[in-house]
């Protein structure tokens, strides 16, 4: 049975306080006509300010973008009434992250889809103890919200969550499976349930706000080069969006981030999107098994 060494809590405690802040924060702010950009500008300027740093950009996935959507620069959308709109969070700590996610329907006090993946994710995170196969929890995850008439996005995870890595195996399906890795102690987790009234799979949308570091690659541009350097060292090779870069012209980060995909040096999140565009609701929280 592993133990989590002492410091190593004490930083993952933090940081899931810090994202209980954060979410009620946001909360706040998702309302009818609020702009996307604000509420993320906000969300991860209160990150910082209470002694967190943003474990990547917040995302603000609205209706049949089901994840990976964060404003860009000059971001324009306005939330408006009946939106349904999930918050993605990450906070981390010394490189030791939370991840939780919510989802508000604008001009209601809930919906059953919301109400759905917060039913699934509750019976979930009761198996999350030592032992507990994948295929156990992805049953009850599908069995649950497919017993309240909504299918789960199949091709969606929870997963295990490491030191400066947001998505470590084993992946958590939201979808039935034989996978019979198990649940271990002094390991941390983030269930995170995707509900829809659609066909119950996403497919890339565009265009992509979020990348992260991958490897040391060799660039021609100045500024490429630049940007690795961020994406290493600033952002600590967790995810980040061109919203977070200064000191490039925005013409000069476009020709960056596309120099730098090519040569595999970053990769891209692109947003995703329910395939038959069936409304999406998401519940996530993250958990250490003691």
């Amino acid at each position: 049975m592993m133990k989590m060494e002492k410091d190593e809590l004490k930083s993952y405690e933090k940081a899931f306080l810090l994202t209980e802040d954060a979410l009620g924060f946001a909360e706040k702010l998702v309302k009818e006509k609020a702009k996307v950009l604000d509420i993320a500008n906000a969300v991860e300027s209160r990150i910082m300010d209470i002694g967190g740093k943003p474990a990547w950009p917040v995302n603000i996935s609205i209706n049949e973008i089901a994840a990976h959507y964060t404003p860009s620069i000059n971001d324009q959308l306005a939330l408006k009434d009946g939106d349904m709109v999930k918050i993605d969070v990450g906070v981390q700590v010394n490189g030791y992250l939370c991840d939780r996610a919510f989802t508000v329907c604008i001009g209601k006090k809930t919906h059953p889809l919301i109400e759905a993946s917060k039913k699934a994710l509750e019976e979930c995170l009761k198996l999350f103890v030592p032992g507990t196969k994948v295929c156990e929890i992805s049953q009850v995850c599908e069995d649950t919200v497919n017993k309240l008439g909504f299918n789960v996005i199949r091709n969606l995870a929870g997963h295990r969550i490491d030191r400066y890595s947001q998505h470590e195996s084993p992946s958590i399906p939201n979808g039935k499976n034989s996978m019979k890795d198990e649940i271990e102690a002094g390991k941390v987790y983030a269930m995170e349930v995707f509900v829809t009234d659609g066909s119950g799979l996403v497919v890339e949308s565009s265009p992509a706000e979020i990348f992260q570091y991958n490897s040391d690659s060799p660039v021609r541009m100045w500024e490429a080069r630049k940007l690795l350097e961020l994406a290493k060292g600033d952002f600590e090779q967790l995810p980040f969006t061109r919203r977070w870069i200064s000191g490039i012209s925005p013409l000069k980060i476009d020709m960056a981030l596309k120099q730098l995909l090519q040569s595999e040096a970053i990769i891209e999140f692109p947003p995703l999107k329910e395939e038959s565009n069936g409304m999406v609701a998401v519940t996530e929280k993250s958990v250490i098994v003691k």
